[in-house]
């Protein structure tokens, strides 16, 4: 293998196809921040992160800060040794998980990349095609309803509807797509913007409405583990955690407190080899799997989906940002399908 030279890093603005509206906020653009990592053999691995006031934290000026001030931990490193200098990473700057994601992802994009790997390979597997859901973001049940109807006729077999502000006018959303797209497996999100009572009674309408509903994402604040364990034991939905697991430290709280049946790894919260120990929490522990994402480029999504091929076992993918941007840093494909390659996450951009 060979060492680090350069570490580049840049803002990556992306501009969506709409406003992007959940219980936290609304997002009109992803502001994003791209790395590469080139070693002396001449190989260059990228990584992206996607900083979110809203469910991380951070600003892209700060995660840009970070990830240049982190040069210095980088060059002169062989790629080879990714696990301490990533570790070191982690160590230096905790908390700061959008530029950690676009760091690691670089970092372990060109070490796959060097040794010609696809990088599910990297995670045990084989490079599979991955599928993904579609996400309804808030709309009024109209507007819901037709991105409904266009996503089942587009081949998505499974919908997120984001939900988490009044339970009324959240059911008639989900009741416009339930109607709209009957034969689609449907979900809803709330982003923590419920209390317990609330995902109660949003949980007992929708069964009482005969609404067929296969998951119910992080119904209250993050923080708030007793109270998802409280909505896990009250409802008859499964319920994931989301934005309550950063850490392999949050998996195993949630796990031992039993506050969810469904473990979302997010590699924007987590990091690669963070969201590959939360995996094998979750499953040691018996829990399913979902895999979820920000408002990520391919170089994001790929990385996630090569995750997804790797390790198996997701019963929930919600890999579908390249579809709601309007450009991307390679030709937009359309569709559930990502199509995965390498070496590394496959993924060159044209920026």
């Amino acid at each position: 293998m060979s060492d680090i030279v350069s570490v580049g890093v840049e803002a990556l603005d992306l501009p969506l196809v709409e406003p992007f509206e959940i219980a936290l906020g609304t997002q009109y653009e992803a502001p994003n921040v791209l790395v590469t990592v080139e070693t002396e053999s001449g190989v260059v691995g990228y990584g992206e992160g996607s900083p979110d006031h809203y469910v991380t934290g951070e600003t892209q000026g700060a995660t840009l800060d970070t990830a240049r001030h982190a040069r210095d931990l980088l060059v002169g490193r062989d790629v080879a040794d990714y696990r301490a200098v990533i570790e070191s990473l982690h160590a230096t700057y905790p908390g700061a998980v959008s530029a950690l994601f676009a760091l690691e992802t670089a970092i372990i994009d060109a070490y796959c990349r060097e040794r010609e790997l696809p990088m599910s390979e990297f995670f045990g597997g084989t490079p599979e095609p991955v599928r993904t859901d579609m996400s309804i973001p808030i709309h009024p049940p109209e507007v819901a309803a037709d991105r409904a109807a266009a996503a089942a006729d587009a081949g998505f077999e499974t919908i997120k509807v984001k939900v988490g502000q009044r339970v009324e006018t959240d059911l008639e959303r989900l009741r416009a797509v339930a109607e709209a797209a009957p034969d689609a497996t449907l979900t809803v999100d709330a982003n923590q913007g419920w209390s317990v009572s609330e995902a109660v009674r949003f949980d007992d309408a929708v069964h009482d409405a005969g609404i067929p509903l296969s998951l119910l994402e992080q119904p209250v604040a993050k923080t708030d583990v007793a109270g998802l364990a409280s909505v896990r034991d009250r409802t008859k939905t499964p319920v994931a955690a989301d934005e309550t697991v950063f850490t392999p430290e949050d998996a195993v709280r949630v796990v031992r407190e039993d506050a969810a049946d469904v473990i979302n790894v997010k590699l924007g919260k987590s990091g690669l080899l963070g969201a590959a120990d939360i995996a094998a929490i979750a499953r040691a522990a018996g829990r399913d799997l979902m895999v979820g994402c920000m408002l990520e480029s391919s170089i994001g999504i790929h990385t996630s989906a090569h995750l997804v091929s790797g390790i198996g076992g997701f019963s929930h993918v919600d890999l579908d940002a390249t579809r709601l941007l309007a450009e991307d840093v390679v030709p937009k494909e359309a569709g559930p399908v990502h199509a995965l390659d390498g070496p590394g996450h496959g993924i060159t951009p044209n920026v």
